[in-house]
This record gives C-alpha cells, sequence and structure tokens, in this order.
C-alpha cells in the first residue's frame, strides 16, 4: 500500500507534519480519518475540526492534543486530529431540499445542515428536492461549501418524490426507456447444446410479490438407494447478454438490481427479464448444476454443471410453503399431492445438508428480523410494516442456492479459470472487542473471546439470550463484522466458513452472477476469457455499486417508516413505544424500537434534570431529579415527539 504523504509544510504557521486519508463522518458531526500509510493510522476528528469535508474526501490531515469527547469517540485509544485541507470531494452531486433560491438542506445527514447554492432553475420552488453539483471552489482550504442546483426533483415530503430524491442521492441508474425496452424485447439467445431436463418435477420459491425469477429447484430420488438428485436451474442470462454488448454496458453501470420500496430499479430491462425468467408451464433456456446428496448426513457427493432445458410444475411462494411445513397435513389449495411429496423432501434434504456444512464449515447462523415498510408501486401509498424473520421456507431455497455457488467456485479454481468470487474477511479485532464490551455493559452477557476465531463466534451466537435482548445483540454482532465483497481471487469468506464460493443463482439481477455465467459460457463454447484484469476492476465496481445500493435501500425504508409515522398519526395521539436503550451520550439516548425496527433518539432536553456521567466503564444517565436512571439495555417508554423529513430523523420524549 502506497505511503502516506507525511510531509512538513512551512507557512506562517509552525512546522506541522500532515498526513493523507479518507474522511468517515459520523451523523453526530464528528468523524475519522485513516490514513493511506501500511498499516494505516485512524485519526479521531472532533467535530469543529472537520472543516467543510464529506463523508469520503480524501483529506490533509494534522495531529492535535487530545481534545475528544468520550460519548461520542468509537475508541478510546489512538491520535486526534484537525483537517486541514480537503484534496477531493468524494461525491460530485449531493440532493437536497431549497430553503431559499441560495441555500438548501441536504438529505443526507452526514452533510452540513445547510449549503450555499449560487443560483437555482427557474422550475426549481422553494421546498423542493433539488439536485446540487457540488463546486470545487474553495474546497482546497475547506472554505464554506457552495453548490450549483441542476435540475428539480419535485416537492419534498411526498413519498413518489422522497424516493426519486433517494435514487438521485445515491446515483441510482434510471428506469430504462420505452426505446430501451423495446431494443431489448428483440434480443435472442445464442446457441448452445443443452440437455433437456423438462422431465424433472421443478419448482420456485419466492416472495408472493417477485420482480423476476431467476432460480428453480428439482429434487428426485437417485439411481442409488439413499441418494437423492438435486438439481440448482439459474436462468441462463448469459446467453441473450454478451460481454460488451449495449445491455451488458447498461447492466454493469447498474451492477445491481435496486429494490426500494415503492420503487424497482432492475438491473435489466423488463421486457428481456420476463423473456429470461423460468416461467411456470414454459420450457425454459437454463443454467444448472445437479448434485448427488446423501440423505442420511446431507453430504454432496458429486455436482455437475450443464446448460439445460427445464420447465417449472409449480411456483410456490415463501409464506404458503412456511404454512404448509408448519403444517404438513393441511395441503394448500390448488397444491397436487406430488407438489407436497416434492417440498417436504426438499425440506429433509437441505435440514440434512445445513447439518453437514454446521459440522465441517462451522458457519455462523445470525436470524435477524427485518422490518419493511409495505408501499404499493403505482400508488405510493404505505399500507404498513412487514416484520419478517428468517424461516423453513427461506432456508431452503438458500440452501440449494450456497451448495451451486460453492460447485461454480470450485469448478473455476479447478479447472484455472478465472472468475469472480464473494469474500468475507474477518473481522477486525478491535471491532470485536468494543462489541464484547457493550453486550457485557449493557447487557451483562458474556461473549467469551471472539477475536479467537468463528469457532468462538459460533458458541457466542447460540448462547445469545432468547428475549427482548437477542435483536439489539446480533444487530450489533452484525455491526461489528467485516462487509463482504468480490475478489478476482479466491479468500475465506468468514461467515460461512467457506473459502471457495461464488455467486452464480442470481443473474438477472446481480452483475457479478452474469459476468461469471458469461465466462463459464465462453468456456463451454471454446470463446476467449475475460482476463483476471479486467474481472478486477468488475470486482471493485461492484463491490462498491453494492454498498451503494444496500444504504439507499436503508435510506428510503428508514424514510417511509417516517411517513407511515406521520400517517397514523402517531405525533397526535401520542403513540407509546417500548424501546431498549443502545447508546448513553451526553446528548441524550439512542434507542431501539423493535416495533418499527429503528432508531430513535430521546434528547437530553426532554430530561427535567439530566447527568450523564460514566460509571467505572459503564455510562448511563439519571433523570427526573435522579430518582430513575437508565443504562444501555434498559427498557424505556417512549413517545414521538418531531419528524424531521428532509434529514430522515426522529426524536421521541420518554413517557413516565
Amino acid at each position: 500500500m502506497a505511503k502516506s504523504k507525511k510531509h512538513f509544510r512551512r507557512d506562517r504557521e509552525p512546522r506541522r507534519y500532515l498526513y493523507n486519508g479518507v474522511f468517515s463522518a459520523a451523523a453526530a458531526g464528528f468523524g475519522f480519518v485513516k490514513t493511506q500509510d501500511d498499516p494505516p493510522l485512524e485519526f479521531f476528528i472532533p467535530r469543529k475540526y472537520t472543516g467543510h469535508a464529506l463523508d469520503g474526501d480524501l483529506v490533509e490531515v494534522e495531529q492535535i492534543p487530545d481534545e475528544r469527547d468520550t460519548t461520542y469517540s468509537k475508541r478510546k485509544s489512538g491520535p486526534v486530529g484537525r483537517i486541514v485541507s480537503v484534496t477531493s470531494h468524494n461525491r460530485q452531486f449531493v440532493v437536497g431540499r431549497l430553503e431559499t433560491l441560495h441555500e438548501i438542506r441536504p438529505l443526507d445527514k452526514h452533510l452540513p445542515e445547510t449549503i450555499r447554492v449560487n443560483s437555482a432553475p427557474r422550475n426549481a420552488k422553494k421546498g423542493d428536492w433539488v439536485q446540487v453539483r457540488l463546486l470545487d471552489d474553495g474546497a482546497r482550504h475547506t472554505e464554506q461549501l457552495r453548490g450549483s442546483v441542476e435540475r428539480s426533483l419535485g416537492p419534498a415530503g411526498e413519498v413518489a418524490r422522497d424516493l426519486d430524491a433517494i435514487a438521485a442521492e445515491y446515483g441510482l441508474c434510471p428506469a430504462y426507456s420505452a426505446e430501451e425496452e423495446a431494443a431489448a424485447a428483440k434480443l435472442t439467445p445464442v446457441w448452445i447444446e443443452r440437455e433437456d431436463l423438462s422431465a424433472l418435477y421443478t419448482l420456485t420459491i419466492d416472495p408472493a410479490d417477485a420482480h423476476d425469477f431467476d432460480d428453480a429447484i428439482s429434487v428426485m430420488p437417485s439411481d442409488k438407494p439413499g441418494e437423492i438428485t438435486l438439481g440448482v436451474h439459474i436462468a441462463d442470462v448469459a446467453a441473450w447478454i454478451r460481454p460488451g454488448s449495449r445491455f451488458d454496458k447498461a447492466a454493469f453501470e447498474r451492477s445491481f438490481s435496486s429494490y426500494l420500496p415503492g420503487k424497482f430499479l432492475p438491473m435489466l430491462p423488463k421486457p428481456l427479464t420476463a423473456k429470461i425468467s423460468l416461467r411456470e408451464k414454459v420450457l425454459s433456456p437454463a443454467h444448472s448444476v445437479i448434485f448427488k446428496v446423501r440423505l442420511r448426513d446431507g453430504k454432496i457427493l458429486s455436482s455437475r454443471r450443464v446448460h439445460s432445458l427445464v420447465k417449472v410444475n409449480r411456483r410456490l411462494d415463501y409464506d404458503t410453503v412456511q404454512k404448509f411445513l408448519d403444517a404438513p397435513e393441511k395441503r394448500p389449495k390448488g397444491w397436487t399431492r406430488q407438489d407436497a411429496e416434492n417440498v417436504q423432501l426438499l425440506n429433509k434434504l437441505v435440514h440434512k445438508m445445513r447439518g453437514w456444512r454446521a459440522k465441517h464449515e462451522q458457519f455462523l447462523w445470525i436470524d435477524v428480523p427485518e422490518i419493511r415498510v409495505l408501499c404499493d408501486e403505482s400508488t405510493h401509498e404505505i399500507t404498513g410494516l412487514l416484520r419478517r424473520t428468517p424461516c423453513a421456507a427461506d432456508g431452503i431455497v438458500e440452501e440449494c442456492m450456497l451448495a451451486a455457488n460453492s460447485a461454480v467456485a470450485n469448478e473455476l479454481i479447478e479447472r484455472g479459470v478465472g472468475g469472480l468470487f464473494r469474500i468475507h474477511p474477518e473481522p477486525d479485532p478491535e471491532k470485536l472487542a468494543e462489541f464484547e464490551t457493550f453486550v457485557s455493559e449493557a447487557f451483562g452477557v458474556s461473549t467469551g473471546d471472539l477475536t479467537s476465531g468463528r469457532t468462538a463466534c459460533m458458541h457466542f451466537l447460540e448462547t445469545v439470550p432468547d428475549d427482548h435482548r437477542k435483536p439489539v445483540i446480533l444487530a450489533r454482532f452484525l455491526r461489528a463484522m467485516s462487509r463482504a465483497s468480490y475478489l478476482e481471487n479466491p479468500q475465506l469468506h468468514f461467515g460461512l466458513g467457506k473459502t471457495r464460493y461464488s455467486h452464480f443463482t442470481s443473474p438477472i439481477r446481480r452483475y457479478p452472477d452474469l459476468a461469471l455465467h458469461q465466462q463459464l459460457l465462453a468456456l463451454d463454447m471454446n470463446k476467449r476469457l475475460r482476463s483476471k484484469h479486467v474481472l478486477a476492476e468488475i470486482a471493485v465496481t461492484c463491490s462498491k455499486k453494492e454498498e451503494r445500493n444496500d444504504n439507499a435501500f436503508y435510506a428510503a425504508n428508514d424514510r417511509l417508516k417516517l411517513h407511515f409515522l406521520k400517517n397514523s398519526g402517531a405525533l397526535e395521539n401520542t403513540t407509546m413505544y417500548e424501546a431498549i436503550i443502545q447508546k448513553v451520550t451526553s446528548g441524550g439516548l439512542m434507542c431501539e424500537i423493535p416495533e418499527l425496527g429503528m432508531l430513535g433518539f430521546v434528547p437530553s432536553a426532554r430530561f427535567r434534570t439530566r447527568v450523564a456521567r460514566r460509571s467505572g466503564s459503564r455510562s448511563f444517565a439519571s433523570m427526573e431529579n435522579g430518582h430513575t436512571g437508565y443504562r444501555p439495555g434498559d427498557f424505556i417508554y417512549i413517545a414521538l415527539d418531531s419528524i424531521d423529513l428532509v434529514r430522515g430523523q426522529a426524536q421521541f420524549r420518554p413517557v413516565i
């Protein structure tokens, strides 16, 4: 890794050392700068010393005496710094609400409260979301940020326009035009010899509102007693999308389909997706991996990959399958006996396969409930919140896809073919140590030494108390993990316990999967393969865009929850919510609200008499003249106090 530019600067100021690094902003105003040294230094940057640096900016920083506020700092150790200049902004555009003709209020709460703009176009009105191009003037010396309004996105506070604003803020590509969709509908697949597997009983299991169907599963007894033939069939998207073609470039630019609540932006044009999807009762080109699995213990005995023709016998959805698994004596309406028998066989098989993996790969099993906003895509009406926890029906599909992804990765490595691999590095020991401290102090739960390896993490996850603390603990544990990404070389996937793993099973919605299909199709047709250099560029780009897509979803889901609260009358009705305190700072309490699946902040101003202090290593706040004390892990009842639909924030007050 290149060394940071550590150098002297001679001006009128005293001589000083400067370091180059990337600034990471926190919503509370402070931030961190990780330098380009090997190993890197990480400076804590107090709020007053961030200048006008934005999250992700390349900056110059100098070390200063330690002035950190320990209630804001993530760490007790490490140097403290001051940003001297912004070398380059990480982004060209920001989105904000137009407050006046010369000022916007940014959507991103990591940005300054306001940004000056030179002017606004005539069609932009006060209260509109606008996209602003940041100007470079003054960036070098962290002068006040300025921008130029490029376009209006419509009135802020309307669900449809808020979703447009989030899509623009995160740089999501717009929907395909009618002309592009018409052109895509005319594409035809390349010819390749295919094995006819249409006689296999094949089914799909997807969400009831799925937009595409890129995977299917078949199961039947093998020729040998005690063995099962399992087929994982994936839509052969590469047969339609050639590398370097018009729609290959468009798919790479997007890299992923974006599933925002109330707004779907597909990676591929919808008419093409409809043609490629594995549809019920339709003979479809597929790319299949066929396994022989020992039913007794779930061991995969062999696998082979083949271009195929399949016909889906039954399209099923997760909820219906789960209801059947919970009560197998009640066959769902419309199901045949064969449907029921095959789903039961699949469930039994994947249970054994997961047991084999648990024993030999020691994967981490984390069930974190997710609460999503239900928003109609055509009317943008918010109809409620859906709480979903992974269940057995999800496990059927997941286990089959894991097997196919692993088999393809293994083939690439064994045959010396360049590919894309899904990696998940070991967690940072410092983050694990912070997590251990948090869980011990907030919930009185001993984690053991998680830094000793995956076995210790597995044991901890198996012993997490199954009560109100569990969702908070698991969510914090996930944040302590490293982020998974793509790489042109195989490496460890810490969460799965695998060293050979790729993404192969979702080529309609993920470009890394499509690129892998294209590589395999070229291999099977004796065509030119992509070089490792090209694959490395794809891996870097897709990893960045995956993070962008994830952040856009979380931003949209959280913002629409605020709309839900507003529409449900939570402000006027003083609706009371049970919350769990996550963090105590001098500014107030950060609380997890399980019913909403969101964080709520209770400012210290809402306490009649508030004292925030540390007792040993434990932080706590007291209120009501000290008669009631609150610590992380405590229950507190709160009510909604205010909603900020621009910055996407909600504040609550204690209900005593």
